[in-house]
């Protein structure tokens, strides 16, 4: 285990391993019908080994539509039936498979989530987890999606606890909770997006406990859970390992959050060792510091960093430790702006969003 901070980042960085972005190409996109007012736009959530983009954009009545952007940047504006078009509800994708099913969550007419599978022809299958809750502000979510067609997510149930499903392709759905997680209002078991479930089964996310601190854990195929902390990680309300991706060999990325409020990017080893890090040019401060999303199969961790002034900027870790930083063209340089890559693939293309001076979201895609 390593904790890279401080003084050795400018060490580490004269040694050459943290470099600029260089021979990339950044390209901005917004989704058709995408507001253009302040906190609306464009999300790039998930990304296909292809290149195609799965995402949400918020339109300018503050209502979310999902979206298919392909390799040849056509739109395929995507609405889940029962969807509402209230201010809060609609659709958002959140993960895609190799063969293009989408997994994601719709918000109705009353504020309630409903998990869906879209196949590649534009087959809904609408499901809500068992036990998920009926009022406003709970429901299911469909956050991830393997190359088998299993999806697991989490749903909120009456009293605002979380749990964790897995449902398989015939449609049975499996809840499951961390034996140590609380059982309280925004407490329970968490599950990652985008990339939290790999083909063999294993499914990773987060739980709260009681005392409304984040841990990271691992699901295994056969059920038996292990759970896990970053060193450091805080222990206090609000702290802890909030876990982001799986890929295929069994490596993890996350981050923490310490006893200062500071952001620390961390990645989990098949064998359990975790190595923490922080991204050059990340602040110290309260919420503060580095963001690790996601991580590919070759192992390379995507993320963002927000700097002492509050300003995102994106980054790529390579495995073997080396640094790039980027930010999207555009992308606004004042507090809560600036650049947050989600997701990357395969190939390395990397997609998420930026926020521009006037708080308006663009997607992107980054391409080497």
């Amino acid at each position: 285990m390593k904790r890279i901070v401080g003084g050795l980042i400018a060490a580490l960085c004269t040694l050459s391993l943290c470099i600029t972005a260089h021979a990339q190409t950044i390209t901005v996109f917004d989704a058709p019908g995408a507001g253009t007012g302040p906190g609306q736009g464009t999300y790039g959530i998930a990304i296909h080994p292809s290149g195609a983009i799965a995402g949400a954009d918020i339109d300018a009545n503050g209502v979310f539509h999902g979206y298919l952007r392909s390799r040849s940047r056509d739109f395929t504006v995507i609405d889940a039936p029962g969807a509402g078009s209230g201010p809060g509800q609609g659709t958002i994708c959140w993960s895609i498979n190799p063969i293009g099913e989408i997994a994601g969550q719709y918000f109705d007419a009353s504020g309630v989530s409903h998990g869906f599978l879209r196949t590649p022809n534009g087959y809904f299958a609408i499901y809500d987890a068992p036990g998920a809750g009926t009022g406003p502000g709970q429901g299911t979510t469909g956050e991830s999606i393997n190359a088998a067609g299993e999806i697991t997510g989490e749903d909120i149930d009456a009293n605002g606890a979380y749990h964790g499903f897995l449902r398989v392709p015939k449609g049975t759905i499996t809840a499951f909770d961390v034996p140590e997680a609380g059982s309280g209002s925004n407490q329970g078991t968490f599950v990652s997006t985008v990339s939290g479930i790999t083909s063999a089964g294993r499914i990773i996310g987060y739980y709260i406990d009681s005392s409304n601190v984040a841990h990271g854990y691992v699901r295994a195929p056969n059920g038996a859970i292990t759970t896990f902390d970053a060193p450091g990680a805080g222990t206090g309300p609000g702290q802890g390992s909030l876990v982001g991706s799986i890929n295929p060999k069994g490596a993890i990325s996350f981050w923490d959050q310490d006893a200062s409020g500071v952001y620390h990017g961390d990645v989990r080893a098949p064998d359990g060792t975790i190595t923490t890090f922080d991204a050059p040019g990340a602040g110290t401060g309260a919420s503060q510091g580095t963001q690790a999303a996601n991580i590919n199969p070759a192992g390379a961790v995507t993320g963002n960093y927000v700097d002492a002034s509050a300003v995102a900027h994106g980054f790529l870790r390579a495995p073997g430790g080396v640094f790039t930083t980027f930010d999207a063209p555009g992308a606004g340089t004042g507090p809560g702006q600036g650049t947050t890559p989600y997701s990357n693939n395969p190939a390395g293309a990397i997609t998420g969003w930026e926020i521009d001076a006037n708080g308006v979201l663009h997607g992107f895609l980054r391409t080497s």
